[in-house]
């Protein structure tokens, strides 16, 4: 819509700064972080605007009552709209609600006040529309330090209309994005139950019990368990940038095992340490940190190296391997980890624990049929987190849609 078909439905053009007065700090004023305070006015930061349209004021420093006062033009007051004109969240935006306490800005953030021609919440909202934001995209292509300077943002043209419809518009968008909210949640909260429920199933299925169920350690299951060479087995020449990876306790994510570029050996260092390659259905157990991490060996990482932070373990065909790993990083196996490890910084596994460790295990062909239905009730969860992302995202395109249509004139 052009500016001339907007001053045909009443609506205006100005600059941002003839209908705001925007400040800024100039510079830090020698403020370091070593001048923060216990207590005193909250000195807000970019990490203030990441939690939703209005500006969040927990975790915010504290500075002193004269650092605080010899910059009385950035004093918040209700109203006012934040904005990050430099570092990693340019651009972000938030505006301020009820005040907890006196609180003023740092230089990363300008502090934008409405004037009586257009009322803050309007001028955020248009602020937040996809106009602005592109104007904002303009001015940083191409700058090797991106920044939103002060004399560019006073430029920016806003469309308005008269208050009264300021008005009007705010409340359509303030319930529709009311809506969009409560879609949003009520998406995340109905994936979080059907996680619970698989979580709280799977809890169910390894304490059911059976007349066949038994009760034996795993030492006595007829599994290995083995752990990676010491740290002395291996030196800085050993590791190259493209060879066999070694799986230590941060190569495992979930259930995978994820290579790392700074964790490899040659294949001569491999075949010294052939006791240590991994075959297809071991079972790698991290040593030390997070109790219950583990993952089976596919046939992916079969022939790589158990690292010195891991255990791995060869089952017997009494054993599962899936089932094994679900049961280990189950909650129930994990308390039992946790009052038997050793160590006082850091929580450690050794071979006694893991021999001494009862399993509570049904026939082989039982722990296999579990399995298949966790494996069902697991793709039902990917397909409501796929439809959960394709649904947040729709909800985020109408929204941008409502911003566009509301501030040229089409709301």
């Amino acid at each position: 819509m052009s500016k001339t078909e907007m001053n045909r439905k009443g609506w205006q053009t100005k600059t941002l700064g003839a209908l705001a007065t925007l400040s800024g700090r100039i510079g830090w004023k020698g403020l370091t972080a070593k001048e923060y305070t216990v207590d005193g006015p909250l000195f807000l930061s970019v990490h203030s605007l990441n939690y939703g349209d209005y500006v969040d004021f927990r975790d915010a420093f504290h500075i002193s009552r004269q650092r605080f006062e010899e910059s009385p033009e950035i004093v918040l007051q209700s109203g006012d709209v934040l904005i990050c004109k430099d570092g990693a969240g340019i651009g972000k935006l938030g505006i301020v609600g009820a005040l907890p306490f006196e609180s003023t800005i740092n230089s990363s953030l300008l502090l934008i006040r409405a004037g009586k021609e257009i009322l803050p919440k309007y001028l955020y909202r248009c602020l937040s529309s996809p106009y602005f934001q592109q104007i904002v995209l303009s001015k940083l292509n191409g700058a090797t330090t991106p920044h939103l300077y002060q004399r560019d943002i006073t430029e920016f043209p806003i469309h308005f209309p008269s208050v009264k419809e300021q008005e009007r518009i705010v409340a359509i968008l303030d319930e529709a994005f009311e809506g969009i909210a409560t879609a949003k949640a009520n998406a995340d909260k109905n994936l979080q139950n059907a996680q619970e429920f698989i979580d709280s199933w799977m809890q169910c299925q390894f304490t059911s019990g059976g007349k066949q169920w038994i009760r034996v350690r795993l030492g006595d299951t007829g599994a290995s368990i083995s752990t990676g060479p010491f740290g002395t087995m291996l030196h800085k020449a050993d590791y190259v940038e493209d060879g066999i990876p070694l799986v230590n306790p941060m190569n495992i994510e979930g259930s995978t095992i994820v290579p790392s570029s700074k964790m490899m050996v040659s294949p001569s260092t491999k075949k010294r340490l052939e006791s240590y390659i991994l075959r297809k259905g071991d079972v790698v157990i991290a040593r030390r940190g997070e109790l219950g991490r583990c993952a089976v060996v596919t046939k992916e990482e079969e022939g790589w190296l158990c690292g010195t932070g891991s255990f791995f373990v060869r089952l017997s065909n009494r054993i599962d391997e899936h089932y094994f790993t679900a049961l280990f990083r189950s909650r129930a196996l994990r308390n039992v980890l946790d009052q038997n490890s050793i160590g006082t910084t850091m929580s450690n596994l050794n071979h006694g624990i893991l021999n001494a460790l009862e399993l509570f295990l049904p026939p082989v062909q039982e722990q296999r049929e579990i399995m298949a239905r966790a494996d069902e009730l697991t793709a039902e969860i990917d397909r409501l987190r796929t439809n959960n992302q394709q649904r947040i995202k729709q909800l985020d395109g109408l929204k941008q849609s409502l911003l566009n249509q509301a501030f040229t004139g089409k709301l």
